[in-house]
């Protein structure tokens, strides 16, 4: 992946992707000359109102508020026409320059039309950050009430139910490990940025720009493991808890020094090292915990023995480097996500070829998820779009949903009810909440 320094991100971002955040909406707090040299309660009782209306629930939303409280009524332009000039302007990032005139054939004619998710609510009350652009596995939900996401150096939890924020780890200072285990290698960190996160259960961990690892028991105060996975500060790209052949639960780190390790997650003693000739952007281990599927700088992505550790397939179709990886529950479908702005699918009985190729709108494809009962994936865009599919129709449904700003990652609860986007941006960055539609009759009564 691209190496770059934090100072650097914002130029990055800005310069490649021209999806700059929304500082031209900020007129939506302005004072008028009346308001801007009254007193001090005056000025309280404008941002307090401005706090209270930050948010969007769903009857909102019905009645015609924007879902991110974007004012397009206040704008000089519509919200089409700043779609419209969004699709002409946006420039994806590329590592690989090839011609790829024949992609577009090999794409599924998909009908987007459908609606598998309403939208539910959007909060502004947390904000998702993001370190490295390419990076993009930053919200996680352990139930639909229970929703983790990186904030500056922060790892907040969101509580839908209570709708309330509270943070659970900050690694602004000193992270420092409560525990200590035969075999293991805790070190003493700071000031960690952190890159990319996982959550499963009760236990968090979480990947640094500078090689960091931290590994966290939510029911536990303190970081209960700490280190650093290289001297040369290379940076984790992912991270990921996975359950082994052996149903032992372990921890799999990847990164720029094109390793990828696995460790045991009680006693975070370091289990396997596999090296590769390319960065490792983003690993996935298969339910069964038999497969590890490498993806990284390299057009092709690898499958690995976990018991071995020797390649047994290359996966080959994509045409440039790969960020994001999931697999079908039931272990036979893997996909992969490009730079070159696919999805692909792979039967890992037969990848000879993919079994299908999804296209995105405007970007590489950074973020996959499927539904824990495997019905839907859900792929997210570096900005502006996610695409949910219906597996079951063998992906020839799905449903676009249409936003605007960067996407940190996205989650579904484990019960799939509900489906959380994390957006990245200075002004209108939040957290979008999507429920599961059931009865279609019974939610057309409140439409």
């Amino acid at each position: 992946m691209a190496e770059y320094f934090n100072n650097d991100l914002d130029d990055i971002v800005e310069d490649y992707f021209e999806t700059g955040d929304f500082d031209y909406f900020d007129d939506e707090f302005e004072l008028d000359d009346q308001q801007a040299h009254g007193n001090d309660s005056e000025l309280e009782n404008v941002d307090d109102l401005a706090t209270q209306k930050n948010d969007t629930s769903a009857s909102e939303y019905r009645n015609g508020k924007d879902m991110q409280g974007i004012p397009w009524e206040r704008l000089i332009f519509s919200r089409d026409e700043y779609r419209a000039t969004r699709l002409k302007m946006y420039m994806n990032y590329e590592n690989v320059s090839r011609p790829r005139d024949g992609l577009e054939k090999e794409c599924k004619n998909v009908d987007h039309e459908n609606t598998f998710y309403d939208f539910h609510y959007n909060t502004r009350l947390v904000k998702s950050t993001i370190v490295h652009f390419q990076l993009r596995n930053l919200i996680w939900a352990t139930s639909k009430h229970d929703v983790y996401m990186v904030q500056n150096y922060s790892v907040m939890h969101w509580s839908s139910l209570l709708r309330r924020g509270k943070e659970v780890l900050n690694v602004a200072g000193k992270v420092v490990p409560t525990q200590k285990h035969c075999g293991s290698s805790p070190q003493q960190l700071s000031r960690v940025h952190i890159s990319t996160m996982s959550v499963k259960g009760n236990l968090l961990v979480a990947g640094g720009f500078q090689g960091e690892l931290i590994c966290k028991s939510l029911d536990q105060p303190g970081v209960t493991f700490s280190t650093k996975l290289n001297d040369d500060g290379d940076i984790t790209n992912a991270v990921g808890i996975h359950r082994s052949s052996s149903g032992s639960i372990q921890v799999v780190t990847c990164g720029n020094d094109c390793f990828v390790r696995m460790f045991d997650a009680e006693t975070f003693v370091q289990l396997s090292r596999l090296s590769f000739s390319w960065s490792v952007n983003n690993t996935g281990i298969s339910p069964d915990g038999k497969l590890l599927a490498v993806l990284g700088d390299d057009i092709d992505c690898l499958m690995v023995d976990t018991q071995s550790g020797k390649v047994i397939e290359n996966l080959k179709g994509h045409l440039d480097y790969s960020f994001a990886s999931a697999w079908h529950p039931d272990g036979h479908i893997l996909a992969t996500g490009s730079q070159d702005k696919t999805c692909r699918l792979w039967d890992v009985r037969n990848t000879s070829e993919s079994l299908a190729v999804l296209k995105g709108k405007i970007g590489a494809i950074r973020s996959i998820t499927f539904s824990t009962d495997g019905r839907f994936m859900a792929m997210a865009e570096p900005a502006d779009f996610v695409h949910v599919y219906d597996a079951k129709a063998d992906y020839w449904r799905a449903q676009e949903i249409d936003l605007f700003g960067e996407i940190a990652g996205l989650s579904f609860s484990p019960d799939a009810d509900a489906l959380f986007v994390g957006v990245a941006d200075q002004t209108y960055g939040s957290l979008l909440e999507f429920s599961r539609r059931k009865h279609d009759h019974y939610l057309n009564a409140f439409l």
